[in-house]
């Protein structure tokens, strides 16, 4: 039996490279909206930072985000990311 590929992505903050599935995908469209991409398949560019809380107040002082994603994110954006790793 074949054994499937795992893929990787790098996230943001810590710089780790981590299982897709552990990290929670930023994606910013060609109107400058963001958004959280569950999916991981949404247009536009993307960012990955490990489901952490610590990890997303490490994101929110050194802007790590905005900095990948060009863009700026309002505190909506980052209050809903708090809400989802919480659970």
């Amino acid at each position: 039996m074949k054994k499937r590929k795992i893929p990787l992505r790098t996230c943001v903050v810590t710089g780790e490279k981590l299982d897709k599935r552990d990290l929670l995908r930023i994606v910013r469209d060609k109107d400058l909206n963001v958004s959280i991409d569950l999916t991981g398949k949404m247009n536009g560019r993307g960012a990955y930072i490990k489901k952490d809380l610590k990890v997303l107040d490490e994101a929110i002082k050194k802007k790590s985000l905005e900095k990948k994603l060009e863009c700026k994110i309002s505190d909506e954006v980052y209050d809903e990311i708090r809400k989802l790793l919480e659970n």
